[in-house]
């Protein structure tokens, strides 16, 4: 028994993944296979931030759900400028 070559979609699909890094916008794909690409950049290890902010703006109910579900969170560091202390009298608390 042979192998079936893969289909278009999976080739094009695979190729967005590895370049990720030039996509800014998953508004043009249709809505079947934005949740196949957030599979495959897991399976991938690619989610990042920046990856993952791109899937969230999508609003692809299933992509979004599948975040939930895996408890996946944007970390926010909050960081304080260096002349903060100066604008609000932080050197009091020293």
């Amino acid at each position: 028994m042979r192998n079936r070559p893969p289909s278009l979609l999976s080739l094009t699909v695979n190729a967005a993944v590895l370049n990720l890094s030039r996509i800014n916008d998953l508004s043009h794909l249709p809505d079947h296979i934005v949740p196949e690409l957030f599979a495959r950049t897991l399976e991938a290890g690619k989610l990042n931030e920046r990856v993952l902010r791109l899937f969230m703006a999508s609003g692809n109910e299933e992509v979004l759900s599948v975040i939930d579900a895996l408890k996946i969170k944007i970390d926010v560091t909050p960081i304080i400028p260096t002349r903060c202390h100066e604008r609000f009298g932080l050197n009091e608390m020293d």
